[in-house]
């Protein structure tokens, strides 16, 4: 019991983590600091590590990959979304 315990408030700790950084992207409109490889690399990660956790029946894992797919796919459009206005508002940076 208590390993379950320890797996899902290390999971909602990450996940609270990783939420929080979506939401200030969101909130700040912001892509600087921030590759488009970083969201590629989560989502590729986490669906390997949610298809392995499945295998195993670790519902740890499953509950929080799933989760982190999701995040990683709505920090992505975010991200694309954020590039996409600095580039129409004339930063030509943000246009590479």
């Amino acid at each position: 019991m208590l390993t379950e315990v320890i797996g899902w408030a290390a999971s909602l700790i990450l996940l609270a983590t990783i939420g929080r950084q979506v939401y200030v992207q969101w909130h700040d409109e912001s892509y600087e600091g921030l590759s488009s490889w970083l969201f590629v690399g989560q989502m590729s990660a986490s669906v390997g590590f949610l298809v392995y956790s499945w295998l195993v029946h670790n519902w740890v894992f499953v509950v929080t990959n799933a989760v982190l797919l999701v995040t990683a796919l709505i920090g992505h459009v975010i991200y694309r979304r954020n590039k996409r206005r600095a580039c129409k508002s004339g930063d030509g940076e943000a246009c590479d």
